[in-house]
């Protein structure tokens, strides 16, 4: 995530730099104190890639409020966030259909409120894992971005029901109750079969587990909205539109346990 910080007056511009490094850790902070030279940047084109700008409103020469529209001008999905101490500004703002306001002294609880609550969120940050499942909606799950194909269909609807389990231990028995409504043994021994080539295929095999009358997933392993959700993290909680792996009947279970509130 980049982002940029203006502020005309170097005491307040340290303290906003500070909050926002405290409240994003992994964030590449840009800052600016003369509004002209911000502006040559953005003429530039170097902040193009900027994903929120907190703007401080009074900047001397060039406003906030002028600089935020030539910010738009050249990404129109950048969040702007404006940072002052005249509340009077806060209309204007607004008209520019601003992500947010933050009153001074920016805080790391308040930077980190608005990054929550960004009119145009971030992308999903990725984890590095090996698999990532889409439980939201249809249910779906990949390699490095790339489809994971199982030999039979029902080996995926196995692997979804195990991180719908969210790595507890699952009896045989248990699994072919949620399935097929039935013991089918020989049947579910082909599909940990398949689910286990099929992970180590993709270098991913310490992700499922296989012990005598049981099996499970390791959470810790999988890139999961689901389990974001859980976490509160603001792109999983955006992303729940009131659809959980919905081919799945066994999955309303979860839906009402999880999301009746939403």
């Amino acid at each position: 995530m980049k982002i940029l910080a203006a502020d005309d007056e170097i005491l307040q511009l340290n303290k906003l730099e500070r909050a926002i490094a405290k409240a994003v850790p992994s964030a590449e902070i840009v800052a600016f104190s003369d509004s002209t030279a911000l502006l040559e940047q953005i003429k530039s084109g170097n902040t193009a890639d900027t994903n929120v700008a907190f703007l401080d409103i009074e900047m001397g020469a060039v406003s906030g409020i002028r600089i935020a529209k030539k910010l738009q001008a050249v990404n129109s999905k950048i969040n702007i966030v404006f940072v002052t101490g005249f509340l009077e500004y806060a209309p204007d703002a607004f008209e520019l259909r601003a992500s947010g306001y933050v009153s001074k002294p920016a805080t790391e609880q308040k930077i980190r409120a608005e990054i929550d609550n960004l009119r145009y969120p971030m992308p999903k940050p990725q984890s590095g894992k090996k698999i990532q499942a889409r439980c939201f909606g249809y249910f779906d799950v990949t390699s490095d971005g790339k489809p994971l194909t199982f030999k039979r269909e029902k080996t995926k609807e196995l692997f979804a029901y195990l991180i719908d389990r969210r790595g507890a231990a699952c009896t045989p028995r248990e699994i072919c109750s949620a399935l097929w409504e039935e013991e089918k043994m020989d049947y579910l021994r082909q599909l940990t079969k398949d689910l286990r080539e099929t992970l180590k295929a993709v270098g991913a095999q310490d992700v499922f587990i296989s012990r005598f009358k049981e099996y499970r997933i390791v959470p810790e392993l999988i890139e999961c909205d689901f389990y974001d959700y859980l976490d509160d993290k603001p792109y999983a909680v955006k992303a729940f539109q009131g659809e959980y792996m919905t081919q799945y009947g066994w999955a309303e279970k979860t839906l009402g346990k999880y999301f009746a509130d939403n």
